[in-house]
């Protein structure tokens, strides 16, 4: 590249013999003194070495010459001032190319080396030759870096050294030498080339931001150094990192060519826990960024990630965005600690998300684990209020009205989303966290939106998965996910890890792997979708407890559980997250659908049960559930039912019961295979004008009987003399001392046997 050319710019000055009024023994600015009619020079014009030459006698300290003429400089381009002298006479002095740099408004540029090497003269008659270039870049070779504020230069050279010499100087020459330094036919555009300077020390925002004006789609390099931004810098053309660049937290660098991890892994030297906070805050600050590719790199993390501190100037966002394809681990460490602290703080029923009167509560870490009496699994911390010495809840408490001493664990996460008001429509796929039995996955948002996990690991955590200390799971979708932990050695007494929780409603949970944990899900929302998951958490007792792989806690849950594969763990359904437990005037236990799934157990105690309903409260009853199309089985050994009442706290009101399917699943190693409406035939031998049923262990719950909805003979119906019996009997439902017999009752003693119906339910 050559400017004069490409541009039409003059840089040559005008030779000697063409007038030495254009010559300068000042700086060559506007009013300076020429060389015109000086007593100390004059224009020869016949030089055996030189032609035409300018002869000056040395009468100064420094003696100048400087062209008037302002040869124009521009980013990127690199200028050879060259100069051809001999001494004559009298004492030899030493010569320098020289030159003065002008900026905007013609003010000198002050703090610029405005010289270059200097060469002493040691003869008479020899000619030497000396050269230097002036440009903008701190390039190899470059005697004048200027940088870009200077737009212009007076050049010439400096005589220095004893006075009274008389030197002969040939025309001076100024040629464009950019194509020096340009790199690959001019495919990149070096930082350099417009300012820029990699001692960690000189801003470079300028200079960077110059370069990009200049790219018009060539890559940009940033070679070798450390270059300091102190401000943000947007680059609209492609980078290519070779040094690394240092800028505050709080300043954005986006790469909106090359918008992915590994570039800014290059942009921070190789730190990959940095460029990703620095990623992660240019994908939330530039709306033509909507995805962030980590293309496969792994970020190794000394601490947990901030997600807010990454983007501090926002605390909300809502707007669609995307992490994919890597790998997060962590170092081991005392960053990864768990926090313990107890505190004495009181509740009420009345402010069912409220912890009051918390003592040291400027101490209690919003996102917390909460542990006291009363107090439901999975309840955090959702914010506090220092000056009112108050703690918000995730989820009500359901007996701990009073005063007492609490206990908040504050788990790490890989990922804490706490410091944020919002996150909305953020979709992670292709991600595993690799939590190394260190740490915890991902604690989600205070609120938010349709936020999606896809195809994604969570393998090892230490305490948690994914935690939601407030509603930032509202609308959550979970597919294709596997969690796996370090607990499957553990008997299931021993483990402690939760693979997810949810507060808010219509959670998808789809397709997941999830092998060993305490809980893989606890729900306190509702209207959640629970398709096609692998859920398996058995252990090496024979037999052994099993815990919940599905933890719900709304009692109107309008959920559906369907084609799930549930090993070794149940379906709990309570209310352990309500204030009033006792049934009030809400929805009972109501609108849950388990349809499809396949359930197995191998070496589970006797009194296991795959669904379990425990009220935390008298009074609850069930009012709308559907048990349906589901294959049971149980391997090496049996248990009593598939289903049970956990009455630590209270039973269930039977006489309440509407609305409950429990047909067409397949019992193999079960000891009593439970339907209804439940069908039996009962056999009555001899003439009885009363015959008593016994449905009873073959009802769902061990309920009473309710109703019967049909009774057909099986054959017919003898009176005491063996003739048939064309009447119909009547039934007497919830009869017997556990009210779970039915009478039918005869106009007369008959014998013979029949096809019934029964029911738990009322279904009117």
């Amino acid at each position: 590249m050559n400017k004069a050319i490409t541009e039409g710019l003059v840089f040559q000055p005008p030779a000697f013999a063409n007038g030495l009024d254009v010559w300068s023994s000042g700086d060559g600015t506007a009013g300076s003194a020429t060389y015109d009619n000086a007593a100390n020079a004059a224009f020869v014009p016949a030089d055996q070495d030189f032609g035409g030459a300018l002869e000056i006698q040395k009468t100064d300290a420094v003696q100048k010459l400087r062209y008037t003429g302002q040869t124009p400089l521009l980013p990127g381009c690199y200028l050879q001032i060259k100069a051809r002298i001999k001494a004559l006479s009298g004492n030899l002095p030493s010569v320098r190319i020289a030159g003065w740099a002008g900026g905007a408004g013609d003010v000198h540029v002050t703090g610029l080396t405005e010289a270059g090497p200097s060469v002493a003269l040691t003869s008479y008659g020899d000619v030497v030759e000396i050269t230097a270039i002036v440009g903008t870049g701190a390039r190899g070779g470059v005697d004048m870096p200027w940088g870009t504020e200077p737009l212009y230069g007076h050049f010439g050279l400096d005589l220095t050294g004893s006075n009274g010499g008389v030197v002969r100087i040939d025309d001076i020459e100024i040629n464009d030498v950019t194509n020096i330094y340009l790199s690959e036919i001019q495919a990149r555009v070096d930082v350099r080339d417009y300012g820029a300077i990699g001692d960690g020390v000189q801003d470079n925002q300028v200079a960077f931001e110059a370069a990009d004006a200049a790219a018009n789609g060539r890559e940009i390099l940033v070679p070798e150094g450390t270059y300091l931004l102190s401000d943000s810098v947007t680059f609209q053309n492609p980078v290519f990192f070779e040094g690394e660049v240092s800028i505050a937290d709080d300043k954005i660098l986006s790469l909106t060519k090359n918008f992915d991890l590994p570039s800014y892994v290059d942009a921070f030297g190789g730190d990959t826990e940095q460029a990703f906070k620095k990623a992660y805050q240019a994908l939330l600050n530039n709306p033509g960024h909507v995805e962030l590719d980590l293309k496969g790199r792994k970020v190794a993390l000394r601490a947990p990630v901030d997600m807010q501190a990454a983007v501090s100037n926002r605390t909300f966002y809502a707007s669609r965005h995307v992490i994919k394809n890597g790998q997060f681990s962590v170092f081991p460490g005392p960053n990864w600690d768990t926090d313990l602290l107890t505190s004495q703080a009181s509740y009420s029923a009345s402010a069912a998300k409220t912890l009051s009167n918390v003592v040291n509560v400027a101490n209690i870490p919003i996102g917390a684990l909460v542990e006291g009496t009363g107090v439901g699994r999975e309840v955090y911390v959702r914010d506090k209020n220092v000056g009112a010495q108050t703690l918000t809840l995730s989820q009500p408490l359901y007996d701990a009205v009073g005063t007492q001493t609490y206990t908040f664990r504050r788990f790490k996460y890989i990922w804490d989303f706490s410091g944020f008001a919002q996150v909305s429509k953020m979709h992670v796929s292709n991600i595993e966290f690799q939590c190394g039995d260190d740490c915890s996955g991902i604690l989600l948002p205070p609120a938010g939106t349709a936020n999606h996990f896809r195809d994604c690991f969570m393998t090892n955590p230490l305490n948690r998965g994914i935690t939601s200390h407030g509603e930032g799971d509202q609308g959550l979708l979970v597919d294709r996910c596997n969690f796996s932990t370090d607990e499957s050695s553990k008997l299931v007494t021993e483990r402690q890890v939760v693979a997810l929780n949810c507060n808010a409603n219509d959670v998808k949970i789809r397709h997941c792997r999830a092998s060993h944990f305490l809980h893989f899900a606890v729900l306190a929302g509702s209207s959640s979708i629970i398709i096609g998951n692998h859920i398996f958490q058995g252990d090496s007792a024979d037999p052994g407890p099993r815990s919940a792989g599905l933890v719900l806690t709304r009692t109107n849950n309008r959920g559906t559980i369907t084609g799930n594969y549930i090993d070794s763990c149940s379906i709990e359904w309570g209310n352990e997250h309500d204030a009033t437990p006792d049934f009030g005037s809400e929805f009972s236990f109501s609108a849950l659908s388990i349809t499809g799934n396949i359930f197995l157990s191998q070496s589970s105690a006797p009194s296991f049960n795959f669904l379990i309903v425990k009220p935390y409260g008298p009074g609850h009853f069930i009012n709308g559930l559907t048990v349906t199309g589901n294959t049971v089985r149980l391997v090496d050994g049996s248990i009593a039912r598939f289903e049970g009442i956990d009455t630590s706290f209270a039973p269930l009101d039977f006489d309440k019961f509407r609305n409950i399917r429990f047909e067409d699943n397949s019992f193999f190693n079960l000891n009593h295979h439970v339907e209804n409406p439940l069908v039996l035939r009962h056999d009555e031998p001899s003439v009885q004008a009363t015959w008593v049923v016994e449905p009873h262990p073959n009802l769902p719950f061990e309920a009473r009987t309710q109703t019967v909805e049909s009774v057909v003979p099986d054959g017919a119906i003898r009176d005491t003399v063996n003739a048939v019996y064309y009447g119909l009997p009547y039934f007497e439902a919830g009869q017997g001392p556990n009210q779970d017999q039915v009478n039918l009752r005869w106009e007369k003693a008959v014998r013979g046997a029949v096809v019934m119906r029964i029911r738990i339910d009322d279904p009117i």
